[in-house]
């Protein structure tokens, strides 16, 4: 349930008008985990399209660290 959740607020962020003005680590961080994967990425088309540049390990997700290059 709790998987399911998540995705419903991640889905809500989207979809939000507002998500795509969203600058904030914080903000798009919509899980808690630390970091910011590709799809809560997605809320801001401006940080997508610059994703992979920044994220220079390579994990898959980005960092506060790395996101701060933004």
């Amino acid at each position: 349930m709790n998987t399911l959740n998540k995705t419903l607020a991640l889905i809500a962020l989207a979809s939000s008008s507002a998500a795509f003005a969203a600058t904030d680590f914080d903000t798009l961080d919509v899980d808690g985990s630390g970091t910011i994967s590709q799809s809560e990425a997605s809320a801001d088309a401006e940080l997508m399209s610059k994703f992979t540049e920044l994220d220079t390990d390579g994990n898959g997700e980005l960092s506060k660290e790395e996101f701060s290059n933004a």
